[in-house]
This record gives structure tokens, sequence and C-alpha cells, in this order.
């Protein structure tokens, strides 16, 4: 016999609904998290088989029930209390929880610390209810692997189609956990598209933030220059709530001492439905030719988008110039980088764990290759070649081009010659030029192709605009309703 759960709990929950049924005692916590562990169990792990989650944390239930109590004697912390959230598993906890990247080699990896935004998370009220599968080591593993694959949690399934549809990575379990319903939101992270990717192909919404407004500390690394965590939710609502939590400055990085002197922003102030009248907002056409002619584009759809901000009063700029778009980018930095920041973080793992180099890392999976190398490690092999001092003059070259042509020739030539408020793109062809600058981008959902595949658009600004960016994706969100839960069999 099926659990029942109460006519309450459907698809699409938001943080406003949840937080006023548990302050009227219509729901609790601790049945929150006992619904989307049905859930999970029903859909995740049998049924489809979407394989979004690595593991649930087995104290959520004791936690909500804690955060239960502390509700009806004092008051809710805030927007969090009670709420389920999702983390990517390079994100360490401080529980019995482990922290892989995806890979078997760090299977049985249990941190010394909760990193630093999952003590804000915590601090707000917040239920860490799991961790979830991503694309093993951030993408640094094959480049023969399939986007939301890991030897550790094998492959995840979008929930919009057939199997075989792009699912988007890196944080590919986080969004689809919250596509499907498994979750309230969940905390991925980017170093190039990889909240972005899978929050436009599993139709909700997500966060990149500017490098530096959300803590680092306590995230198996990929990069110094581009990394940085962000929320994915269904609504923009939830994820200017969870983006309130997650900023702050952490002593133990230096990315965040940028932001000392600005004052904190409550980006729930900025969800406003009339946020698009009087936007200048820079429309990018000038997309490759493969990315035009791939699967991923749908130009009926992007000019729904440029309709839908010309009628909610947005004052467009077609056709917008930024000089250095196509230009071809180095990746020297990401590669030198991940070698520099996987070695000292494996280094400093316990002295039981079996690797503690990069190099380690290569042998561990060679030993155990019918479960490790299902599309090798060709991306991992040829960044253990590397010195391990940064210090080539490729790299720092590059690092320094990255920044002038991404910035200078870059977002800020664009929005400062038309005195642009944001730049929209189609699905997520922007990525690269503001992950490289460092600066935010919202990806929001924008319709449906004919088969079923998500649609969506990116606002991208300069560093810091994620206020301005929120407005404009709330009112267009508003505007558009496009968001669909899939149907899940």
């Amino acid at each position: 016999m099926e659990i029942q759960f109460t006519k309450f709990f459907t698809d699409e929950l938001t943080i406003s609904d949840l937080q006023s049924a548990m302050d009227k005692e219509e729901i609790s916590s601790k049945q929150l998290v006992m619904y989307y562990l049905h859930q999970i169990a029903k859909y995740d792990q049998a049924g489809p088989h979407l394989h979004s989650i690595l593991e649930i944390n087995p104290d959520a239930i004791f936690i909500a029930e804690a955060l239960d109590e502390e509700r009806k004697v004092s008051r809710a912390r805030g927007p969090l209390h009670g709420i389920p959230i999702l983390l990517k598993d390079n994100i360490e906890t401080k529980d019995a929880m482990h922290t892989s990247a995806g890979t078997l080699a760090l299977q049985n990896n249990l941190a010394n610390e909760d990193a630093f935004l999952v003590k804000q998370l915590r601090q707000a009220g917040a239920v860490i209810l799991g961790k979830t599968n991503m694309t093993e080591l951030a993408n640094g593993m094959a480049s023969e692997m399939w986007a939301g694959y890991s030897a550790r949690g094998g492959q995840t399934v979008n929930p919009y189609g057939d199997r075989d549809l792009f699912v988007g990575g890196s944080s590919s379990g986080s969004a689809v956990a919250v596509a499907a319903n498994f979750t309230v939101g969940a905390i991925g992270t980017e170093t190039d598209a990889s909240i972005l990717s899978p929050a436009i192909q599993n139709s909700v919404v997500g966060i990149k933030p500017t490098v530096g407004l959300i803590s680092r500390s306590g995230l198996i690394p990929f990069t110094y220059s581009q990394d940085t965590a962000g929320p994915i939710a269904r609504t923009v609502t939830d994820a200017a709530f969870m983006l309130e939590v997650l900023v702050g400055m952490d002593k133990d990085d230096p990315a965040t001492m940028k932001s000392k002197y600005k004052p904190r922003q409550r980006y729930s102030y900025f969800l406003q439905k009339l946020g698009l009248a009087g936007a200048r907002i820079g429309v990018f056409t000038k997309a490759s030719e493969r990315y035009l002619k791939s699967e991923e584009h749908d130009e009926l759809l992007f000019q729904d988008v440029i309709h839908t901000l010309r009628q909610q009063g947005a004052i467009l700029i077609e056709d917008v110039d930024i000089p250095s778009f196509l230009r071809e980018w180095s990746w020297d930095v990401s590669f030198y980088e991940l070698k520099h920041s996987l070695d000292n973080y494996l280094f400093q793992l316990p002295s039981h764990m079996p690797l503690h180099s990069v190099n380690e890392l290569i042998h561990f999976n060679e030993e155990f290759s019918e479960q490790t190398l299902k599309y090798g490690q060709d991306k991992l092999e040829a960044r253990a070649k590397l010195p391990t001092a940064l210090k080539s003059s490729e790299y720092l070259n590059a690092k320094i081009e990255d920044l002038y042509f991404s910035q200078e020739l870059g977002m800020d030539y664009a929005l400062q010659k038309h005195q642009l408020d944001a730049i929209v793109f189609p699905s997520y062809i922007g990525s690269t030029i503001c992950a490289k600058a460092g600066y935010p981008s919202i990806a929001v959902p924008a319709g449906y192709m004919k088969n079923g595949r998500p649609f969506g658009v990116t606002f991208a600004g300069t560093a810091f605009s994620e206020s301005t960016l929120i407005k404009l994706a709330y009112s267009f969100e508003q505007a558009t309703r496009h968001r669909k839960p899939p149907t899940l069999k």
C-alpha cells in the first residue's frame, strides 16, 4: 500500500507556499522532507530512474523535526526555515554524507567542516536533504564523457523526453532534481555553463553569480579564476531567496573580499512584475552558425522572447555587438588551474584516503578501470603532465587575455556602448564570455520545442549586477509563465 500524503503536497511547491502552510501548521518540515524522500524513491531510484541523487542525508528528518519545534516556540528564521535543499556532490558537508565530485576514488571522503555556503544555509534554517549527481570532476575527466555521468552515480537523465535527451552539465543532478520536484531548490557550481546549461535543458531557473559573491571555501575545485556556486530553483523568486542566504564575505576566500565595501543586497526586493519597463536590453543575435543549426536553438521561440520583452516595455537594442565574442578563446587557464587546485585539494585529504594527488587519482582509476573508466580519463592524464607551479607564460598570458577580452573588449564594452542594463542570449551561449569575465547570468525557461525539449534564455550583466538581472528575469517569468513540470511515470 502506497503512503498517502495530504493534498497540499503537489508538484511545483514554492518557498512562499511552504512557509505560509508551515506557519499555519497545515504541514510541517518533517512531512515535507518525507514527501520529497518518497518522490525520490519513486521516480529517481525507481520508475524512470533519473539518477539525479547520489545520497540522502540520514539526519534530514531529525533536522526538520528540530526546526519544526523551533518554529513553534519562537518563529521562523527566514524564508528557508525548514526548506529542503540539495547540494551538488562537490560541496563539502560536516555530517554523514560524502563529498566525491562523482568519483569512486572519493566515495568515502568525509569532510571535517561544512563549506562556507553550507554554514550559511544551515544558519538560515535550511534542511540539507542530500547530495546530487554531477558530471564527474565537473567535466574534467574525459573528453568523451556524456554530461551528467559519473562513475559513482551513473547517468543522470533529463525528465523531459527520451533518455538520450541532453541533460546539461556539470550540475546535472541539481537541475534535474529541482525540475522533477524532488526538492524545493538545489545548489550547483559553475566554471563555464555548469549551472546555466542544465538549468536551460531542464526548464528551471539557475543563477550563476559574480565570482566572489558566494564563497568557494569547501568546494572541490576546478579553477581559481572562474569557479562559483549558485542556486537552482523552479522560480526566480525561490532562486532570489536562496541567493540572499548564500552570499557572504569569507576570510578564507580572497575572491569574496572585493565585495567588502558593497552593500549587502536583499534580492527579493527586486522581484518586480514591471521590472522590464524602461530597461535597456541588448539582444545578442550573432551566435556561431554551429549553434544556430544545433538542436539547442529555436529561432521562433527566441523571437517570442524578444516580442515579450518589447511588449513589457523594454527598450531593445538588437544585434548588439560584443567584439570578442567569437574569438578563439584559450583554455590554458582552466587547463593549468585544475591540475594545481585539484592537487592541492587532494593533498590535504586525511592520510587514510587512498589518494593525495592527480597522479594517484589516475592510478586509482586504472586499478579499478571496469568501474571508473567507461569514458577514459584523457583530460585528467593531459593535465597530470603539467608543472605544479602556476608560472608558465602560456598560463599567465591566457589569464590576462581572458580578463581583457571578456571585460574591456567584451561584456563591459557592449554594456557601456549602448548604456545597457543587461544582454539577453539565446540558451546559454553567453556562458563562456561571462565565465571568463567572472560576471553574472541568470537562466530562465522560455518555452518548449516541438519535441518537448526545453528552451531558455540567459540575462547577463556586469559584475555584481545580480539585482538587475533578477528584476528582469522575474518580470519576464511573470509575463510568460513558461515552466511546466515534466510528466514522470
